[in-house]
């Protein structure tokens, strides 16, 4: 490679803004003026023969050519520090905020004893957990790892990683089933009141597969439309209808009668829970070890 002298220039600025969110508070975090800021984006957007951002007065987003340098800029950063850890003789354990995106109703149920185990096995690290059922932007919103659950994840050029499953159940409180009946076909939940989760790319389009191999759609009108599973999960115990949802969302309330499964002649659907973050060759030690970790403590023989 030829020697290039400017190669680093304005790399360190450059994630100083992203990571802060504006010209402004770069220029405090880093002691400069917010006109040395703009004029070291200036000459790097040149240099580069790209631009990173497009910036207004009041905000500021990353290109998709911005999202893939500052990648690649956070990890050369990460390793120049740890090289300097090194040399002081200083160890390369995890450390640092690591900033993490879950399903609200999967972060209650399964994550929190393992977010605690964390903490306690990795002390120079500090967690920003953001419990939400919404899609976010991992780069743009700053997340080093997401978590989701999805029975097919959309294309995408981050890294997914499966580390849990579950079964998608049909459930309906007895009190409902007493005063409506018990939908014997899937075509039955037409005449039903139905509980959907709006996140879903058709949440009003519900589809199971027979015993027999044949599939089935229907279209529901739903009564209730929510984004939060612990809603559909509460309106469905208080008798207002018919939902379905992944496994993990439910306690014992099949077990105890609180609830009741339909639909026993059809397939249930299979709910993969699965690690994203951005890169597998650039993964800073607090990423991988929290992955490494989660792993570990959600791996599975059996769907749950």
């Amino acid at each position: 490679m030829a020697y290039n002298a400017q190669l680093l220039n304005g790399m360190v600025i450059f994630v100083e803004v992203v990571n802060t969110g504006s010209f402004t508070l770069a220029a405090q975090s880093s002691g400069h003026s917010t006109s040395y800021i703009s004029k070291e984006i200036n000459k790097l957007e040149s240099r580069l023969g790209v631009r990173l951002m497009h910036r207004t007065t009041r905000s500021l987003r990353l290109t998709p050519e911005g999202e893939i340098y500052f990648l690649q800029c956070q990890q050369i950063i990460s390793d120049a520090e740890q090289a300097e850890e090194t040399l002081n003789g200083r160890q390369l354990e995890p450390k640092g905020t690591l900033r993490v995106s879950c399903p609200t109703s999967f972060g209650n149920s399964r994550m929190q004893t393992i977010f605690s185990q964390f903490l306690n096995l990795y002390p120079q690290v500090n967690l920003e957990l953001d419990l939400d059922n919404r899609k976010v932007d991992m780069v743009t919103e700053g997340f080093d790892v997401l978590i989701r659950g999805s029975a097919q994840l959309d294309d995408s050029t981050f890294i997914s990683k499966r580390i849990f499953s579950s079964l998608g159940v049909t459930i309906a409180s007895p009190d409902y089933l007493q005063q409506h009946g018990t939908p014997q076909l899937l075509a039955d939940l037409a005449q039903h009141k139905v509980i959907s989760y709006s996140n879903l790319k058709q949440p009003n389009t519900w589809s199971l597969k027979h015993n027999s191999g044949q599939q089935h759609q229907i279209q529901v009108e739903s009564r209730v439309l929510t984004n939060s599973s612990e809603m559909e999960l509460s309106l469905c115990l208080a008798g207002h209808g018919i939902t379905r949802m992944p496994r993990f969302n439910l306690g014992d309330e099949i077990e105890t009668g609180k609830l009741v499964e339909l639909f026993h002649d059809y397939q249930h659907q299979e709910i993969n829970v699965y690690l994203i973050y951005p890169s597998r060759k650039y993964v800073s030690s607090k990423v991988r070890h929290f992955i490494d970790f989660v792993t570990a403590e959600l791996s599975e023989d059996n769907m749950v």
